[in-house]
């Protein structure tokens, strides 16, 4: 049996985007779909005694979050298998402990109650700093328009850049029939020398493009349909990335687990697109 794609939520706008984009990517890749309503409230209501009889608002109100989401699945996508599940534990804890076995976890980008200065809502960036499976975090209020000029976006970062998180950009690109953007940020090499800088950056140029043939190779051999286009910059990983996914339907990129490491692993450019992409934004875990 195939792995699931998880998907939370909460009832609020965001993760009902979140719920179609996940209904729209299990069918792609044929893949069952679980459903996730979690909270502390239901756990605080199963442990505090009562003397009513009838049911917890809070049990109720979950039933009917997640009822609607499967139903909304169904109408969507009626090949695709949905189940449910709701679990009295801390939202990010509870997505993560689901991502342990699963294709992927679909978030939106923010969720109830989340103050409106935040541009990423505390849950997505919990759950994307830590999963150990792909994270995609909706973002964006429409679909981009269809006009037969469908692009993923993927960054490559440096060497490190783990081949899971490029064959996951290919996958995307082919499943969707979309050509495949792939950016490259580099930075122009230090020099107290004025008269060598433009031989340095030209050096440093055709480096990066190099390696970033290098880093595509494996992936261009095994998806030959996918029509890339290579982006290999001078400038800010950032800026680059977030210009890339204007155009784009999904932005793909990669964020290091480190051993042992503490708090949020995403870095700076990670932060950046999660917090401003103007699409959805696939974060794949390696270590």
């Amino acid at each position: 049996m195939s792995l699931p794609l998880v998907v939370g939520t909460d009832g609020s706008d965001a993760a009902l985007r979140a719920v179609d984009w996940a209904a729209d990517e299990a069918a792609l890749r044929r893949a069952p779909l679980r459903i996730v309503y979690a909270s502390l409230l239901a756990h605080y209501e199963q442990v505090v005694p009562s003397v009513r009889t009838a049911r917890p608002s809070g049990a109720v109100f979950a039933e009917h979050i997640v009822a609607s989401a499967s139903e909304r699945c169904e109408r969507r996508h009626s090949d695709v298998a949905v189940s449910t599940e709701i679990l009295a534990e801390d939202p990010a804890e509870g997505l993560l402990d689901e991502g342990r076995n699963a294709l992927g976890i679909v978030v939106g980008s923010r969720g109830r109650g989340e103050l409106a200065a935040l541009l990423l809502g505390s849950v997505g960036l919990s759950v994307a700093a830590g999963a150990q499976c792909p994270v995609i975090v909706v973002r964006g209020d429409e679909a981009k328009p269809d006009n037969g000029d469908r692009w993923v976006a993927l960054g490559v970062g440096d060497p490190g850049t783990a081949a899971a998180t490029v064959d996951f950009a290919f996958t995307e690109a082919a499943l969707r029939g979309a050509g495949l953007a792939v950016v490259h940020a580099w930075r122009s090499p230090a020099t107290a020398d004025t008269g060598q800088l433009d031989d340095a950056r030209q050096s440093a140029q055709r480096e990066a493009e190099e390696w970033l043939d290098d880093a595509l190779r494996d992936a261009t051999a095994k998806y030959p349909e996918v029509r890339v286009r290579r982006e290999v910059v001078e400038g800010h990983a950032r800026k680059s990335l977030l210009d890339a996914a204007r155009s784009a339907e999904l932005l793909v990129v990669g964020a290091r687990r480190r051993s042992g490491a503490f708090g949020l692993q995403l870095g700076l450019v990670n932060h950046a697109v999660l917090h401003h992409a103007p699409c959805p934004v696939a974060v794949v875990p390696h270590e």
